[in-house]
């Protein structure tokens, strides 16, 4: 009687235990090949644009090779990959004297790449630590908000190359009116993006700090701002967008050394190869900041789009 009462007694534990082990190892099957699906899809997805760039490539130098654009206008890529090259070595330009040059304009290019992004990060940091203090401010005091609002979308509006030579004007043609003009590209998408960020925040969540017998200080510090701080990121991902496509503008007057200004200078020059892999070097280190600052927020900012 006692085995028989054991056995009844067992059989249902062995059962469920059986049963989670299949459903375990069904779930981790269904894992297994939802991450294959996935990378079968990010291996066409990279294929795609492989091709792509192949294609673009290919008709590239078809075009220059049989010569359907000038030369002047159209380089082609190997002319394009060689001012790339030469733009960060040195050449002997005079054999009798053994003189020779590094870079261009004195520089290499990597040296003008460094130097622009120097002042972005210079202006990008002044209009995050003023963009997001005033999103703060504007965000939770409604007069402010009133007050400035209008001139916020102004400066919104406005093309740099609007007010360049006012800035100019004002603070001369030096490295000062570099940060500004992109202080002022990076600031207004930061301060929206912190505005939406902090008025997006739960009710509930604030409601239960205080509950909890949180202060206006702690409910700013440990439930506002980590709520908006996904938002924030967004808002300097643009900034940073803003402020590399306004580089050249920013460089065109003594912009050496400067990425921007080696693209205007050398197109004034008619060095359109030159021309060419300074765009693409700016296209290439935009995506580069882009995904950068996007992987970066993906993980200061795990549970954003899962809470």
């Amino acid at each position: 009687m006692d085995d028989g009462v054991g056995t009844r007694r067992t059989e249902p534990s062995t059962a469920t235990d059986a049963e989670t082990a299949e459903e375990s190892a069904q779930s981790r099957q269904v894992k297994r090949s939802a991450r294959a699906g996935r990378s079968r899809r990010a291996r066409r997805n990279r294929l795609l644009q492989a091709g792509v760039l192949v294609g673009i490539l290919a008709l590239w130098w078809l075009i220059t090779a049989i010569e359907l654009v000038d030369p002047l206008y159209l380089p082609s890529p190997q002319a394009v990959a060689g001012a790339f090259l030469d733009a960060n070595r040195c050449l002997v330009v005079d054999d009798a004297t053994g003189r020779t040059v590094c870079g261009v304009q004195n520089y290499y290019l990597w040296e003008h790449l460094i130097a622009s992004l120097q002042r972005i990060g210079v202006g990008v940091s002044l209009a995050a630590v003023a963009g997001i203090a005033l999103g703060f401010l504007m965000s939770m005091w409604e007069p402010a908000n009133t007050a400035l609002a209008p001139y916020l979308n102004f400066l919104r509006a406005l093309p740099p190359l609007g007010y360049i030579g006012l800035i100019i004007v004002w603070v001369g043609i030096g490295d000062t009116s570099k940060y500004l003009l992109l202080f002022l590209a990076a600031f207004p998408p930061i301060v929206i993006a912190t505005i939406d960020g902090v008025r997006g925040v739960r009710s509930d969540y604030l409601a239960a700090a205080r509950s909890m017998g949180a202060g206006p200080g702690q409910v700013a510090r440990f439930v506002v701002l980590p709520a908006a701080t996904a938002s924030i990121f967004s808002g300097v991902r643009l900034a940073i967008g803003f402020a590399w496509t306004t580089v050249v503008a920013a460089e065109l007057n003594n912009g050496i050394p400067g990425i921007g200004g080696l693209a205007y200078i050398s197109g004034t020059q008619l060095n359109t190869a030159l021309t060419i892999a300074c765009i693409i070097v700016i296209g290439l280190v935009a995506v580069t900041l882009d995904a950068i600052i996007r992987w970066i927020g993906d993980r200061l900012v795990p549970w954003h789009g899962k809470v």
